[in-house]
């Protein structure tokens, strides 16, 4: 990334779990951890008061669980990035959380190095799942229907060729710039198309269009268009 430092608010009810996160980040020039809280409520208040680019939030908490607070609080800051960061890998945990526009789904017992970088890809606008995740959603998507009805297939068809090429890049969890180079397009001209293909199929994020996308069966590498 640029020298932009990027901001982080943690919401957790483990003390000691924020403040080995907290440690771990500020070791990074790059990150400042410009908040904390121990629950859902604090945490949408310190969200809407500090616009951090990054949330990393706890899915299972006392009073609001993580799920009613990453809503409530893509209501107020829907340009912030919230990572789920749990012990749960449930598939239904992570469909719901993907579904509700969370930028990432990371498991606690993942290395530090790991969840350095997934934080600055999730500031960069990439989906961040834990590679355990990615295999279940997909084996969830293949083997019985979403928890949520998809929308209709007839939305496919208002995508042009490249649109749909890049939708299925999606699905694998390509960034941007893996994208521009598989296709040989600039990275710019792949940020545009994944717009469109948001605004065509009606999606919030990048995420929940690689959940369409995989849905639909579209994981395969499909023919490169001139």
């Amino acid at each position: 990334m640029n020298n932009k430092t990027i901001s982080v608010l943690l919401v957790d009810d483990h003390t000691l779990f924020r403040s080995g996160i907290r440690s771990l980040l500020q070791r990074h020039s790059d990150f400042t951890v410009v908040g904390e809280a121990a629950d859902g409520v604090e945490g949408i208040k310190r969200a809407k008061q500090l616009r951090p680019d990054v949330v990393l939030l706890d899915l299972n908490m006392p009073g609001m669980s993580g799920l009613e607070t990453l809503q409530l609080l893509l209501q107020d800051c829907p340009e912030t990035a919230v990572i789920l960061l749990t012990v749960s890998e449930e598939a239904q945990d992570l469909t719901a959380a993907l579904q509700a526009g969370a930028r990432g789904y990371l498991i606690k017992n993942i290395d530090a190095d790991y969840l350095v970088r997934a934080i600055r890809r999730a500031a960069a606008g990439e989906p961040v799942l834990a590679e355990a995740m990615t295999t279940k959603l997909v084996a969830q998507m293949q083997g019985g229907a979403p928890s949520r009805p998809a929308p209709p297939v007839s939305d496919i068809d208002r995508l042009t060729p490249r649109e749909r090429e890049i939708l299925a890049c999606l699905a694998r969890g390509e960034s941007n710039k893996m994208i521009a180079r598989t296709l040989d397009v600039a990275e710019s001209t792949v940020k545009i198309h994944v717009q469109n293909i948001l605004k065509k199929l009606n999606l919030a994020s990048r995420v929940q269009a690689a959940v369409y996308a995989v849905g639909h069966g579209m994981t395969g590498v499909g023919e490169k268009v001139g």
